[in-house]
């Protein structure tokens, strides 16, 4: 298997499918890549691996138990991938009824560790990404499990999820999360914009030309992404705080207008 430009992500691609097709078995539908990879400006030294697995049904306990052994395994195998490999777990059905209902979602995360959460119609945007984008690792097309999403529905979730940056601002503690924060609104006002999705990257270098009075901030968001500065204590990460809560409240309110 050959599906990214990358041979170490392509082993490691490779491991956890066979992984989960000895946990699964039958039950396993089907495995896509997205995110970064697919998006363009991947960094082999910081970028995630964005992942979605489908099932036929939903996971057990035993399964969910399984499966965090198995994350655990693999980041120790692969102690520079630690957090760095990023899949959601949902059934068919969830697949299919997750702009009516929440459903359980398992998942694994940067920052979180493997767990179950409800995941509803807050996902469409990962979803739009995974049918119209996104390389099959093992199964069908996604595009036989997902529904149709109409690019005016894709970008209204997208300005919804940007008003709840407001409520997450005791979140932008570190340099780390204020650049994840500021580069995410930044693709956010692209899509809403322009109706498309980009890379953080791309996005970010658009915002600093859309947006000079900004452009020093956002050109510090991508220096920012580093994970070794959240190891740095010299770096005063309060010190920048400030201009981080006042970039998203001026990116929330411009998406609110286009």
């Amino acid at each position: 298997m050959q599906p990214t430009a990358y041979a170490e992500v392509n082993r490691i691609l490779d491991s956890l499918l066979s992984r989960l097709q000895q946990i699964l078995g039958e039950k396993f539908t089907g495995l896509y890549l997205y995110g970064s990879l697919i998006m363009g400006d991947f960094d082999l030294a910081i970028s995630d691996i964005d992942l979605l697995a489908v099932t036929s049904s939903a996971l057990d306990d035993t399964e969910l138990g399984d499966l965090h052994a198995m994350h655990q395994e693999l980041a120790a195998e692969n102690p520079k991938w630690d957090g760095r490999i990023e899949v959601a777990y949902l059934s068919l059905e969830a697949l299919r009824t997750y702009r009516s209902h929440a459903s359980t979602i398992a998942a694994i995360s940067p920052g979180e560790p493997f767990h179950t959460k409800e995941a509803g119609k807050d996902w469409l945007v990962n979803w739009y990404i995974v049918r119209e984008k996104g390389v099959t690792l093992f199964g069908p097309s996604p595009k036989t499990i997902l529904d149709p999403i109409a690019k005016e529905e894709f970008v209204d979730i997208v300005r919804e999820n940007a008003k709840a940056w407001a409520q997450r601002l005791d979140e932008f503690q570190t340099r780390g999360s204020q650049a994840y924060a500021i580069l995410t609104l930044c693709r956010a006002l692209y899509t809403s914009t322009h109706g498309e999705q980009l890379s953080k990257k791309q996005a970010a270098l658009w915002a600093a030309q859309e947006f000079p009075q900004w452009s020093a901030l956002i050109q510090n968001a991508l220096w920012w992404r580093e994970k070794s500065w959240e190891q740095d204590e010299s770096v005063d990460h309060a010190a920048t705080f400030p201009e981080a809560v006042r970039f998203v409240h001026f990116a929330i309110e411009q998406i609110a207008a286009t």
